[in-house]
């Protein structure tokens, strides 16, 4: 079995930021609403559980960058996760195709073995941060409510 991408922390109730996440769904006037997009399920539940440490926060998945373009041609997220390697249509691809659809959605891409070509290439098509794996909880969390503060100002 292969190791674990994210690395909890280990005192998570000291480090994690709630009343962040709650203040900012509360100056959006609304749920905060992710799309986390990984070809890996228990990547994909893990970081769904980092999202939803608030009720402030509303998560949906997607196994690949197809799926995640077409969800949010139909829905509005606050946010996507986005997974570089992936079946169907790489993570730059996906993000590209987001971008056009959605020009002021912000992209998280997050990826454990994507090339410095890739990684340049998903900032290029409009990635707003960039996180490798193995990731900390904490930072995770951070990077998730900087971006969203940053798309409210």
């Amino acid at each position: 079995m292969p190791a674990p991408c994210v690395r909890p922390d280990p005192d998570m109730s000291d480090t994690m930021d709630i009343k962040r996440i709650e203040q900012l769904a509360s100056r959006l006037g609304k749920t905060v609403k992710i799309l986390i997009v990984d070809d890996e399920p228990r990547v994909r539940e893990v970081f769904k559980e980092f999202c939803e440490i608030t009720q402030s926060v509303q998560v949906e998945m997607a196994a690949n960058g197809a799926d995640a373009v077409e969800m949010v041609k139909r829905d509005n997220y606050d946010l996507v996760t986005m997974d570089l390697i992936m079946p169907e249509m790489a993570g730059v691809e996906a993000v590209a195709r987001i971008k056009e659809a959605r020009p002021h959605l912000p992209v998280i891409v997050i990826t454990g073995n994507a090339t410095e070509r890739l990684i340049n290439e998903a900032g290029i098509k409009g990635a707003s941060s960039i996180i490798h794996k193995p990731v900390m909880l904490e930072d995770f969390i951070d990077e998730m409510i900087s971006t969203l503060e940053r798309g409210i100002k």
